[in-house]
């Protein structure tokens, strides 16, 4: 039987007792903690806020401060504070996070904290960065390109290109699902694409599932529909999984018959990205990359 244990989370007017067994209560602790420090590192000025003249006991913005600039309860903050069993909505947190003048890392913290998912791409355009683009370009000849959480191709290095050409697909299309499934010239390039397009299927259900309510998942998903009598069939099994990692054969018109281990990582920096890389299996399979691409 676990043995829950208690330890004593400082704070600036009293101590949270938590107990370490339950993940919620340590979460929220973690979560008042976090708000108070960042409270503490503001100044009035720093958030455009008129106080009066005189010596103000308080390090940095007051609590009732913080309520007033993000237009909640005062009593609402006051318990979010302390630790306490209160429920925090999107719209609540995302307007303390604009509050507290927190960048995009502390605000995706906020909100794992508060049990909530990190904004999604309709929040900000998903792109690579210079970092990202030179790791792609390090994997050669290894293919190599970046997901987006639709599955949209975000970047991509050379090898990849030679081989599966996204930039050809049409503009706003350039998507993992439609290159499977709507693209008839590159579904010849898989050795066996009936068992390798169910798990690829199944892991953008998944992800679908994640973010129901998506606009861009349900267009995308209605134009897959209309454009695949493959993907309808499929669609209706409702298969469901987290990962396509796993052997590939591929068949290139030049280099021939291609082996490739695809693994899937996530950009901790950008979490809506996913680094899917295609490893060679045996020395011929590089050498081709290398060589014939």
């Amino acid at each position: 039987m676990p043995v829950a244990v208690s330890i004593q989370v400082k704070s600036y007017d009293r101590n949270v007792r938590v107990t370490v067994s339950d993940p919620v209560s340590s979460r929220r602790a973690e979560l008042a903690t976090f708000l108070r420090m960042r409270r503490a590192e503001l100044k009035p000025e720093d958030v455009e806020l008129r106080v009066r003249p005189g010596r103000r006991n308080t390090p940095g913005l007051r609590r009732e401060e913080v309520a007033q600039i993000s237009g909640v309860g005062v009593t609402w903050y006051t318990w979010l504070e302390q630790g306490r069993p209160i429920t925090a909505t999107a719209h609540v947190i995302d307007a303390l996070a604009r509050a507290l003048r927190l960048d995009e890392e502390a605000h995706w913290h906020l909100r794992r904290l508060a049990g909530l998912p990190n904004p999604g791409p309709e929040e900000g355009p998903e792109r690579s960065t210079p970092e990202l683009d030179r790791l792609l370009a390090a994997l050669e000849p290894a293919p190599a390109c970046l997901l987006g959480q639709r599955f949209d191709f975000v970047a991509w290095n050379e090898t990849f290109a030679a081989l599966w050409d996204p930039g050809g697909l049409p503009e706003g299309r350039r998507n993992l699902m439609w290159l499977t499934f709507a693209d008839p010239v590159h579904r010849r390039t898989w050795v066996e694409w009936e068992d390798r397009s169910r798990i690829l299927l199944a892991e953008f259900r998944a992800a679908a599932g994640q973010h129901a309510g998506d606009l861009g998942f349900a267009e995308l998903i209605d134009a897959l529909h209309d454009a695949s009598p493959e993907f309808r069939a499929l669609w209706r099994h409702y298969a469901v999984k987290q990962s396509i990692n796993g052997l590939i054969t591929v068949r290139h018109p030049t280099a021939g018959i291609i082996k490739l281990d695809v693994i899937e990582l996530g950009v901790r920096a950008q979490p809506s990205l996913t680094l899917a890389a295609q490893i060679p299996v045996r020395p011929l399979d590089r050498k081709k990359l290398a060589t014939s691409l």
